[in-house]
């Protein structure tokens, strides 16, 4: 009994693991390696693991009952990668017990690393600025772009939280920045439409999630290299059409 209850608990520390890395923003094989070596570190050799964006799935020793684990919520916090990387080779190096790891694991899931949303905002707006400014723009544009990088950022963050269908929030939010753009040069403030659109739609592009793609598909993951390959495309998808609805009402 004792045995069985050893080894439950290694499977849930296991998908906790893999859990907080997906939903973190983690690589698909990663997750699947970074399991299966806490698995083998706990004396289970024979561990099979298989992740997708959406869910995971853990077995142990061909016969046991595989486990699933929902993922309905997945965001960027490379932190919580990091920490859980660092207590599996805790794991793997003896030094932490499974109650430990258990209680580690917990504590890195509750857990929120992100910054302030105003904090959030300013970045953008700022991050925005400089990409006007690093693809040849005017420093005239400069100040246009912080204020339309920053209202569109904190527009798709505003939608998010109130429309639950995917990519709206981008679509919406490149929208806007296309809206402001063109008021910009209507009134004069700003001279380089297309320099200023560039930079202030940057915040929104999904950079690390082409990354993954990549880095997915060289490591062998087809299913998840295309999905999150799929979701990237449709989100900078999204994010174009909002800018060329914008420029339909020219």
């Amino acid at each position: 009994m004792k045995n069985n209850q050893n080894t439950n608990q290694i499977i849930k520390i296991c998908l906790l693991a893999g859990k907080v890395m997906l939903q973190s923003g983690g690589e698909t094989y990663r997750v699947e390696d970074t399991m299966m070596r806490m698995a083998a570190s706990f004396g289970i050799k024979d561990s099979q693991s298989y992740v997708t964006p959406t869910g995971i799935m853990f077995s142990i020793e061909g016969t046991k009952a595989t486990n699933f684990v929902r993922i309905t919520e997945r965001s960027t916090d490379l932190h919580k990668v990091t920490v859980v990387n660092s207590i599996s080779r805790r794991i793997s190096s003896g030094e932490l017990t499974l109650s430990e790891a258990s209680e580690l694991l917990k504590e890195v899931e509750a857990q929120n690393h992100a910054y302030s949303l105003v904090i959030q905002i300013l970045a953008a707006a700022l991050v925005s600025g400089c990409f006007t400014i690093m693809f040849k723009g005017q420093w005239d544009d400069f100040m246009p772009a912080i204020i339309a990088g920053g209202i569109g950022f904190s527009s798709m963050v505003y939608f998010n939280h109130i429309v639950e269908i995917r990519f709206f929030a981008e679509f919406l939010a490149s929208l806007i920045i296309g809206c402001l753009a063109l008021l910009f040069i209507y009134l004069g403030v700003g001279h380089e439409l297309d320099k200023i659109i560039i930079g202030s739609v940057m915040p929104l592009v999904p950079g690390l999630l082409i990354t993954n793609a990549v880095r997915d598909l060289m490591a062998g993951h087809l299913v998840s290299g295309l999905s999150k390959g799929a979701e990237a495309f449709l989100t900078a998808f999204a994010i174009g059409a909002g800018i060329a609805v914008a420029f339909s009402f020219v």
